[in-house]
């Protein structure tokens, strides 16, 4: 997530350049075809580009609505997983008198915040966070989760025996769930909490098994691959089309203009072509940044930084003063 005031334009090219490049190669030989070789027959009717554009906009708006909203629902999970944490911490702490299970409760909820935040830093085959002009952005942020292993994490909150088991399973976010429940019947049986408690106490087990189902929902289902092809087409289209549909409607303006750039105003469409393909490239990289918000980009929901905020309130509520540092962000970029 990018905490700052607001990208710098600077970076913002830096970022596109690779799209600025391929479009500056399509406008350029249209027009050099067009005046060096003369091939008039090259110019194709601007109606035909402005109907192509108008069709892409639309898709590109569709699918940027999308996927925001699959970042800004990733949010309010992640949200939700905080103000539930702090409720369990409550919880954990006032139910009970065994100071030991308390801690135990605790720790092993730091556990599953953890393996849950390493699951959703997997990499899937959608994702975009290898690909090039993301990849070299990574140098000016860090990545918690590929700073360590997630058993050196682990190791902090488990027992040796819970360690072993857990990294044996597939789903360890879900089976330290299971033994918070495990837990919790076990104090049942012992009289150290009643039906009253064991239940709420339950319920709020099931709001995290909840939580945790709608961020693998949203880490595990692409944005719909049909949709995201036809935005890529329909975009490449329309930037080579665009300097073909420009190429008559600049020759025009040669008939008006005096001066040093008569004859020479059909080679304007080579930057305004660029500009123009550059917004619509823009739009659909920005969309592509923001269709998966846990992969790891720059524009990723702060899942680490929320995982250490829950973990500094709950352990206060301990009464704990040896806290981890708050994450900070580098370069305004925070995960």
């Amino acid at each position: 997530m990018h905490s700052g005031k607001s990208y710098k334009l600077s970076e913002f090219i830096v970022w596109t350049r690779r799209n600025i490049y391929k479009t500056l190669f399509i406008g350029i030989v249209p027009v050099v075809l067009y005046e060096v070789a003369d091939l008039k027959w090259l110019a194709i009717p601007w109606t035909v580009v402005s109907l192509l554009g108008t069709a892409t906009a639309f898709i590109v708006g569709f699918k940027n609505t999308q996927t925001y909203n699959r970042t800004w629902e990733a949010r309010q999970i992640w949200g939700a997983i905080l103000n539930s944490s702090r409720a369990w911490g409550t919880m954990s702490r006032d139910f009970l008198s065994n100071a030991d299970k308390t801690k135990e409760l605790f720790y092993r909820h730091f556990a599953w915040l953890t393996a849950l935040r390493y699951a959703m830093r997997d990499a899937r085959a959608w994702e975009t966070a290898s690909k090039s002009y993301n990849e070299e952005y990574k140098a000016f942020y860090t990545i918690p989760e590929r700073e360590t292993t997630l058993e050196e994490e682990l190791k902090k909150y488990l027992s040796a025996e819970e360690l072993v088991y857990i990294l044996s399973t597939k789903n360890k976010a879900a089976q330290l769930l299971s033994l918070q429940s495990k837990t919790i019947k076990e104090l049942y049986a012992n009289q150290e909490i009643d039906s009253y408690l064991m239940v709420e106490m339950q319920k709020m087990l099931k709001e995290f098994y909840d939580h945790q189902g709608k961020s693998e929902r949203i880490k595990n289902f692409p944005y719909p691959r049909q949709f995201a092809t036809i935005n890529t087409f329909f975009i490449r289209l329309f930037c080579i089309l665009l300097p073909f549909g420009l190429l008559k409607e600049f020759d025009k303006l040669n008939e008006g203009i005096e001066g040093v750039m008569k004859g020479y105003m059909v080679w304007l469409v080579i930057p305004f072509s660029v500009l123009i393909s550059w917004i619509y490239t823009s739009l659909e990289q920005v969309g592509e940044s923001t269709e998966n918000p846990f992969e790891g980009s720059a524009n990723d929901v702060p899942i680490s930084q929320m995982s250490r905020t829950i973990e500094i309130d709950m352990r206060e509520m301990l009464g704990e003063t040896d806290l981890p540092p708050a994450l900070q962000p580098k370069n305004n970029i925070i995960l």
